[in-house]
């Protein structure tokens, strides 16, 4: 398999890092974004003050906004909201490009895992997805790094991780595609819980009970999805699970910090330029657990939070839980 030029499609934070990433491996980049600004900002200046700014890009990278320039490209990043995913692959050229699902998330309508939302999309174009403990401006500055990429075919995994992969950015290849997403889902729904955490003054311990027990409920959650355990309990789940719970550099996590402090869900989310995927997650994983009889009461807690129920009278429903059996 032969992947020379890369188009990243999305000009955010995370899609400009990756195409830092693609280029720095050599490979020729286009990255294809809504907004002309950023566009013409990486075109002529090799920069994206908007979505990450203070980063230097390679001056190899070239910007588009016309979707239909990604067509001769032979592999796709598909970097846009988990939210517009379905819409933009549906106008995007050609089915038969392998497209690595960057973004992580549930679709709110329909309740389906990405790699379902773009086999639906374009039917018949190889999926992999990439996951694991990523902030945008480390990645694209070239700190040390460690993902997951996961496809069904892992021949496909394994020819992309050529192509991508340097010292300071690490892939491991899987075949457990619903283990990878539902790990990067899940925990940004449980980011906005520990911010929630923060913003309350309910310190540290409290943070590292919530962490433990939102990974019981991810791989409860995964389990009945067909998803493993090595890959939850790897750097897609728990990896990502631990960095995004613990750092003010997560959208979500800042989210639930201001939750937290007693602020509303829409004047943070009306606040934000850049999207808090777990607030779109949260509905819908709630949702999905109840209708499959998974228990997942801390999901479900900010799923109230953030239809306007109280910190307190979350929390107080919370603590009132009996308290199981441990490893449950």
């Amino acid at each position: 398999m032969s992947f020379d030029k890369i188009a990243v499609i999305g000009g955010g934070a995370w899609g400009t890092a990756l195409a830092q990433v693609a280029a720095a491996a050599g490979q020729e980049v286009l990255l294809w974004a809504v907004e002309g600004e950023v566009v013409d900002s990486i075109n002529m200046s090799h920069q994206n003050p908007i979505f990450l700014p203070g980063i230097d890009l390679d001056p190899s990278i070239r910007a588009t906004g016309d979707l239909d320039a990604i067509g001769d490209c032979d592999a796709w990043l598909v970097v846009t909201p988990a939210q517009h995913m379905r819409a933009v692959l549906e106008r995007a050229p050609r089915c038969d490009v392998p497209r690595v699902l960057c973004s992580k998330g549930i679709e709110e309508h329909s309740g389906e895992l990405l790699h379902k939302v773009a086999a639906e999309a374009c039917p018949g174009a190889p999926v992999a997805v990439l996951s694991g403990p990523t902030f945008a401006h480390e990645v694209a500055a070239g700190l040390p790094t460690a993902v997951t990429l996961a496809a069904g075919d892992l021949e496909l995994a394994r020819a992309l991780r050529s192509r991508l992969a340097k010292p300071a950015f690490r892939i491991y290849v899987s075949d457990d595609i619903v283990g990878a997403e539902v790990g990067g889902a899940v925990k940004n729904v449980l980011a906005i819980a520990c911010g929630v955490v923060e913003g309350r003054g309910l310190g540290q311990n409290a943070r590292a009970a919530l962490i433990a027990r939102g990974f019981a409920e991810m791989s409860r959650f995964g389990i009945a999805l067909g998803a493993g355990m090595k890959t939850l309990g790897g750097l897609a789940g728990l990896g990502d699970l631990v960095l995004t719970c613990s750092s003010a550099s997560s959208r979500n996590y800042s989210l639930g910090r201001g939750l937290g402090e007693g602020r509303s869900a829409s004047e943070l989310m009306a606040d934000r330029r850049t999207v808090a995927e777990g607030a779109f997650t949260a509905p819908v994983l709630a949702r999905l657990a109840r209708s499959r009889g998974i228990e997942m009461p801390i999901v479900d807690a900010v799923d109230r939070l953030l239809k306007g129920a109280t910190v307190d009278s979350v929390l107080e429903s919370l603590l009132s839980r009996p308290a199981g059996r441990e490893g449950v």
